[in-house]
């Protein structure tokens, strides 16, 4: 019997960065810790550079500048953290549900990625073009859709590619009750959640590699640069300005 061809699959060259956003330090349990390791598994089985990464270790300062030590912060490890993200094709962001919502860690991240949304890259467009970006919600309430939403919107917003089921969660039983790593939640063997971890962790290694094969997105009519020297790529009114 032939091999299916997932089981070879092979995405070595491609980087991933994920955010885990919970609130707790390290070594304190993260739930949300749990289910970035059946993604990240996955993707490490099949030749991805991954790097997963606890935001509340980190000297993160708040803002939406670049580097927050410009803007009156005593220190700011965003800056290094930048380096790393740049390096990246895939761009996960990992957090709990809280009151309904995203975490303040997951908010921060999304603004100092966003710090950065004015760069671009070699071929003129923004700097987030040929990242592919993903999210991954746990909790012990409702809200995984809003949540995710939230998070897919910002990082599309920003200029990365989004490739279908992008987003993946666990919130167990509506209300105050076990988190996805407590001993008999069922987080772990819960069928919904990890298929679609499963897929979403799938998606995004074919689309980050049809991305960098073919050198990132597609330049046309996009091209950040270009727009600001006067090309207006066929827009109707190029006297608006």
């Amino acid at each position: 019997m032939d091999t299916p061809r997932w089981q070879d699959a092979d995405f070595t060259g491609l980087r991933a960065i994920v955010f885990n956003c919970t609130l707790k330090r390290s070594p304190e349990k993260s739930h949300t810790q749990g289910l970035i390791d059946v993604s990240t598994a996955i993707m490490q089985k099949h030749g991805v550079d991954v790097e997963v990464l606890r935001v509340v270790d980190h000297d993160i300062a708040t803002g939406v500048y670049p580097d927050m030590t410009e803007h009156g912060w005593a220190s700011d490890a965003w800056p290094e953290i930048w380096e790393r993200v740049r390096a990246s094709d895939i761009l996960v962001i990992a957090g709990p549900i809280w009151l309904g919502d995203n975490s303040s860690v997951t908010k921060r991240v999304i603004e100092r990625l966003y710090a950065m949304s004015g760069l671009t890259n070699e071929q003129g467009q923004y700097i987030y073009y040929g990242k592919v970006g993903g999210a991954i919600i746990t909790g012990n309430e409702d809200g995984i859709k809003h949540c995710a939403s939230n998070i897919l919107y910002s990082l599309q917003h920003l200029g990365c590619t989004i490739p279908p089921n992008a987003d993946a969660g666990w919130i167990g039983e509506a209300g105050p009750g076990p988190s996805y790593l407590d001993e008999g939640s069922g987080g772990p063997e819960n069928e919904f959640t990890q298929r679609n971890t499963t897929f979403m962790t799938w998606n995004l290694m074919h689309l980050a590699r049809l991305l960098k094969e073919r050198g990132g997105f597609p330049t046309g009519g996009n091209e950040r640069v270009q727009w600001d020297q006067g090309v207006n790529f066929d827009h109707p009114n190029p006297e608006y300005r």
